[in-house]
């Protein structure tokens, strides 16, 4: 599903105008950002949780090639679905 088509869906589902909508999920994708850059966790009851994890350096290969390669340190999003989420897809 791509962003316009969530879109679409969730102004359907909740009788609201496309850019009402497209802001509400703009708004929503912000906020999460916003968090997450904080270093905080969102948890969405029902649906998952975004959270943040600290990534060390390390060395990795080329594959091609063989050589090292550093790899440097950095933060990665991780998101953990929810049991209802798992239900549903299941």
């Amino acid at each position: 599903m791509k962003k316009v088509e969530l879109i679409e869906s969730v102004a359907a589902k909740a009788g609201l105008t496309k850019a009402d909508a497209g802001r509400a999920v703009d708004a929503m994708v912000a906020s999460i950002t916003e968090a997450l850059v904080k270093g905080d966790r969102v948890p969405l009851v029902g649906f998952g949780t975004f959270a943040t994890s600290k990534r060390a350096a390390r060395v990795g290969r080329n594959p091609q090639t063989g050589a090292e390669v550093k790899i440097p340190a950095r933060t990665a999003v991780t998101f953990k679905a929810g049991s209802a989420l798992k239900d549903a897809v299941n």
